[in-house]
């Protein structure tokens, strides 16, 4: 099968697995891989002010391809309206805080290689209980969105599925 997009969002909830489908598909693909959370942060956790990020965002979006990930549902419809094909990491919750946590151990005090140098690996109360909540106030916005654009979407529903999804292209 050919794989025929250039512009490529990939969304879930935190410890989906977003960045690390980014990077894979960026290399099968040769697309260039935009992490939002390396534009949204700056070091020790900063964030970057709404005007330099949206500056930075638009930056990307008007680019000939990318695959971006992340979620920061503020801005979704927007880069929503750039991309030719969004895939919705959509897991449970259980295994999503999983993967966060093994993320916290793999890359205790150091930066993983999807975010912003100077922002050490963590897992603070807000975040866990953005997780948890992901199901009931994010999802439902996010497919809302999704059924009412003109993109096509794909929503995986499990690492399986998804790596089957990808291997399924030459």
């Amino acid at each position: 099968m050919k794989f025929n997009y250039k512009k490529i969002l990939i969304i879930g909830c935190g410890g989906s697995g977003k960045s690390t489908l980014a990077r894979q598909m960026g290399e099968k693909f040769a697309l260039p891989v935009v992490h939002l959370d390396k534009i949204y942060w700056l070091p020790n956790w900063v964030k970057k002010n709404s005007d330099q990020f949206d500056k930075e965002l638009l930056e990307e979006l008007q680019k000939e391809k990318w695959i971006i990930d992340g979620n920061f549902t503020r801005t979704f419809k927007t880069r929503l309206s750039y991309a030719d094909l969004c895939i919705f990491l959509d897991y449970s919750t259980d295994l999503c805080l999983q993967s966060v946590f093994e993320r916290v151990k793999k890359y205790k005090g150091k930066t993983r290689p999807d975010m912003t140098e100077g922002c050490p690996e963590q897992a603070d109360e807000e975040f866990i209980d953005w997780i948890k909540s992901y199901n009931d106030n994010v999802r439902p916005e996010f497919l809302e969105i999704l059924k009412n654009s003109n993109v096509p979407y794909l929503i995986f529903n499990s690492r399986k599925q998804t790596s089957e999804w990808l291997n399924s292209f030459d």
